[in-house]
């Protein structure tokens, strides 16, 4: 399952033209997306954290990484399923088109994919900062996405992929930043 999950954030990330259109085509049944993708890498992101707290510091301390691990699983599922549930409704009232959340979840699943790889590395080793401004390099997915999966017509094409972005890439970290100010707990 790692496996498939792995190939499929590479290729949307290295070919996202390519990766759109094989997903375009690809059928999935019922909530099997999120139980195939989404879960595991939420799952794994929540594991990564956790890890990078312990081994990453200079003191060992479970609280700490139980702190950071609980953040970062909030900030994505609460990321990933508000942008969903604000993309089906931008995707109604803006764009005119009959709601399906399945498939803005989806989108939003597999555009996070870029999101979620540089915060495991992040997580894992700190020093490298800088790979943050990689998040904008998202629009690009989004932009390649917006044609062959979501069906967007050319002349939306830029006003849906800034909008699709912001929610994508703005929401977890509002999310985060929202836990971190309310819950003096999970500071760290």
């Amino acid at each position: 399952m790692y496996k498939d999950i792995f190939r499929w954030m590479i290729a949307i990330i290295s070919q996202p033209q390519r990766a759109w259109k094989s997903l375009a085509r690809k059928e999935e049944k019922g909530d099997e997306f999120l139980s195939r993708f989404i879960y595991p890498l939420i799952g794994l992101l929540t594991l990564v954290a956790f890890l990078g707290v312990l081994f990453t510091r200079k003191e060992f301390d479970v609280e700490l990484a139980l702190k950071s691990s609980i953040k970062t699983l909030v900030s994505a599922f609460g990321g990933f399923y508000l942008a969903s549930y604000l993309l089906n409704e931008v995707w109604y009232s803006l764009f005119k088109r009959e709601k399906n959340m399945k498939l803005c979840q989806q989108f939003v699943g597999y555009s996070s994919s870029l999101m979620f790889a540089i915060s495991m590395v992040l997580m894992l080793i700190p020093e490298f900062f800088f790979l943050r401004i990689f998040v904008l390099y998202t629009f690009y997915i989004v932009w390649e996405g917006a044609v062959p999966y979501m069906q967007i017509e050319e002349k939306n094409k830029v006003k849906f992929s800034a909008i699709a972005t912001a929610l994508i890439v703005l929401l977890p970290e509002i999310i985060g930043i929202t836990l971190f100010m309310l819950m003096p707990g999970l500071r760290f």
